[in-house]
């Protein structure tokens, strides 16, 4: 991506193809690095230690969150400490909840006091960031990972919660926060506006930030510009 961009917020870049990954760490406006196991899932790896360490050994000096996959609060923590050991830029990722609900407040704040710099995820209420804050608050270094995007899927404006989120965080200043899941390139403006730290966006969304800023009358013209030609590459008649 050869524009500039003036965002204060720090873009991270979503995803587990490992060509796309260093691509997207090749690239000065991309600050960091994060991935879960249903992205390794849909990109087919199937061998999560040997994919996360092959990563790693090109990803040395931008922070990459990699998940735990137990369901198990003490298997959880070994799988913590095992990926926490694979290089110093990881930052390990502890869902909010088991399959069970029950928290993993216990867990983060365990990991935290050991020094492990942690991603809480999966995060979708103001109440989840009150309740594990305590847990990180010593610690090292954290990410809270709340997903506006399916907050957004639930037809609630996550807007309000961002806002409260930054405000409660900045007290906290080993803490920040994430906006996760975006679903459309304005969320990133969105979020550098109400000064939220990180923000994560997909490959998807990342290609159209040449579109910031477009006129829209152009912006119009080229779209029926799209229609037509793709009417007439078909070859449609009626």
């Amino acid at each position: 991506m050869n524009k500039t961009y003036n965002f204060k917020v720090k873009i991270f870049a979503d995803g587990a193809e490992k060509a796309g990954m260093i691509e997207m760490y090749n690239d000065e406006l991309i600050s960091g690095l994060t991935t879960n196991p249903t992205l390794m899932k849909k990109a087919g790896i199937t061998d999560y230690k040997a994919f996360s360490k092959d990563i790693l050994s090109v990803i040395k000096d931008k922070p990459l969150s990699l998940e735990v996959f137990s369901d198990d609060f003490d298997e959880m923590e070994k799988q913590a400490l095992e990926i926490a050991s694979w290089g110093s830029n990881v930052y390990v990722k502890i869902p909010i909840t088991n399959t069970k609900g029950e928290s993993s407040f216990d867990l983060c704040k365990k990991l935290s006091d050991n020094n492990v710099k942690l991603n809480v995820t999966a995060l979708m209420t103001l109440e989840q960031v009150n309740h594990i804050i305590p847990a990180l608050k010593d610690g090292p270094g954290s990410y809270i990972s709340v997903f506006a995007g399916r907050i957004a899927d639930a037809g609630i404006d996550p807007v309000p919660l961002m806002k409260e989120v930054v405000s409660i965080l900045n007290q906290y200043k080993n803490i920040e926060l994430i906006w996760a899941s975006p679903r459309e390139l304005l969320n990133i403006i969105q979020a550098d506006e109400m000064g939220c730290d990180i923000i994560t966006v997909t490959n998807d969304i990342l290609k159209k930030l040449p579109t910031l800023g477009k006129d829209l009358n152009e912006f119009s013209l080229d779209t029926v510009k799209m229609f037509y030609n793709d009417a007439k590459s078909a070859g449609y008649k009626i």
